[in-house]
């Protein structure tokens, strides 16, 4: 028995959802874990629902599935069918899936359709204390609520389908407690390609991350989602943030958060959720992130961020076990050690994805564009994550500032994310995108990702090269008519320029 007097470990908030939800343990094994909420998709899900019919099996819980249909689907034109085959048989499945096994289907022209990791949160279906899953890597999106959320492969999605389910050894935990107050510019997707640069994206294999810190307190939810979402760069399990007043603020009326009484027993517990003082991580790290400036890759991973000034780092300042990866990267991308990305042509420029595919970010791109022109070498894809957000920013007037800058907002869907659908970057071709992933033919066979922020991406379109947000001049604008009058900062009387320009 131990001393009553003698210090007791505390449990993470990781800890408490997990040993909440699980259903029995094999020794030295795995846990059995019931899943709150499964969301599915049109890719990962069709051969899940084959098993199920061929073992004469239904969802167990249906009313805790919900499908929508985001990889594959095209960005315009979505009242029209859709054109490639392989596509439109994904999309065309899953609804007929939906229908046969009675879960919840968000298709094409439905006002909750978009990016699943985009309308889980939007609509109350991600709540804080939940376990959530799909087969989807950054579905540690929903870990900013402060949920256990992880993607999983296809045989799960089939035991999660007939159990509700899921068999998972228990991760190990990370905390990563990130301080100091950003500069100007500086983004949350900065912010999360900073520390997968220094940390590495093998850094947090084997663990589950919970984020704190000065910084993420401060973060809107939309930002926490970003962070969140790119967890899974870091080969983390998956991510999460602890709910606070922001987390109850946002879901607060959405449609399917708890209303009325309910809502105030699920707001006592959540506020719960969060870490024992005396809670024992396996692995604690920690950033200040004060000094950091706008970032961007220039590899095929993304832990190759760097800031936007910055030079591609020399040969000698690599490791000699990851030169050759080094090499064969900077080949790919028709880039040489030591040289700057700042000024170099960019061909396509992506805002959108389940990473930065949100109101906030839409917000940030039309808020640095207004008044400017988008450079006519850049074709620029502006795709919402959701129908949500599509409505929002046509009902906030940023469609408007996007037009008159030259930029034309598409429908929503996963895009130039991946090269599933018709959004593909052709082959050479440089695009700054503010998705997750630029793996070599990530964005399409032969193309070149740089990862970057909103504001990165808009500095490109606007430059038509590698730019430096904080560098681009301030236009001068009539804002009756929103006619550009000048690109460059004014003179001064004797000739010179203000340092403040």
């Amino acid at each position: 028995m131990n001393d009553v007097n003698e210090r007791k470990d505390g449990l993470t908030l990781f800890d408490k959802i997990w040993d909440a939800h699980v259903v029995s343990s094999v020794e030295d094994g795995p846990d059995q874990l019931y899943i709150d909420i499964h969301y599915c998709h049109e890719v990962t899900s069709p051969q899940a629902f084959d098993g199920l019919r061929n073992r004469n099996l239904n969802v167990f819980r249906p009313e805790n599935t919900f499908c929508t249909v985001d990889h594959n689907i095209p960005t315009a034109d979505q009242d029209k069918p859709v054109k490639d085959p392989v596509s439109k048989f994904q999309i065309d499945t899953l609804e007929q899936n939906a229908r046969e096994f009675g879960v919840s289907f968000f298709g094409l022209g439905h006002e909750k359709n978009g990016i699943v990791h985009v309308v889980g949160p939007e609509n109350g279906l991600t709540l804080p204390g939940m376990t959530i899953v799909c087969g989807d890597s950054h579905t540690s999106t929903h870990g900013a609520f402060g949920s256990i959320a992880f993607g999983i492969g296809t045989s799960e999605v089939e035991m999660t389908l007939a159990s509700q389910c899921i068999l998972q050894p228990k991760p190990l935990k990370m905390k990563v407690s990130i301080w100091g107050k950003l500069r100007k510019m500086v983004t949350a997707k900065d912010v999360v390609l900073y520390v997968i640069a220094r940390m590495g994206t093998g850094g947090a294999t084997g663990y589950f991350i919970e984020y704190d810190g000065e910084i993420i307190v401060n973060m809107s939810m939309e930002e926490r989602m970003t962070v969140c979402n790119m967890s899974i760069e870091l080969g983390a399990r998956g991510g999460m943030i602890a709910p606070d007043q922001k987390t109850f603020d946002y879901l607060r009326e959405r449609e399917f958060a708890p209303k009325g009484e309910d809502w105030d027993i699920a707001v006592e517990r959540w506020r719960a959720l969060k870490s024992d003082a005396n809670a024992i991580f396996d692995k604690e790290i920690f950033f200040d992130v004060s000094d950091i400036e706008p970032m961007i890759t220039y590899g095929t991973n993304p832990g190759t961020g760097i800031y936007v000034k910055e030079n591609i780092p020399e040969y000698n300042a690599i490791d000699g076990d990851s030169l050759p990866s080094f090499k064969k990267m900077l080949d790919y991308m028709g880039f040489v050690p030591g040289e700057k990305l700042l000024g170099k042509p960019v061909d396509y420029v992506f805002l959108g994805s389940c990473t930065n595919g949100r109101i906030e970010d839409f917000r940030l791109f039309a808020d640095f564009v207004k008044g400017r022109k988008k450079a006519d070498n850049v074709t620029a894809w502006i795709v919402p994550g959701s129908k949500a957000v599509e409505k929002q920013a046509i009902e906030e007037g940023l469609v408007e500032i996007l037009e008159k800058a030259g930029f034309e907002m598409r429908q929503p869907g996963c895009s130039a994310c991946l090269a599933m659908n018709d959004d593909k970057v052709p082959a050479g071709k440089y695009a700054v995108s503010t998705s997750n992933r630029n793996f070599e033919g990530r964005q399409g066979p032969g193309a070149r990702t740089l990862l970057a922020g909103p504001l990165v991406a808009a500095a490109a379109a606007i430059a038509g090269v590698i730019a430096d947000p904080r560098n681009i001049p301030v236009p001068r604008i009539n804002l009756d008519e929103w006619i550009i009058t000048s690109t460059e900062p004014e003179a001064k009387p004797d000739g010179k320029k203000s340092a403040d320009d």
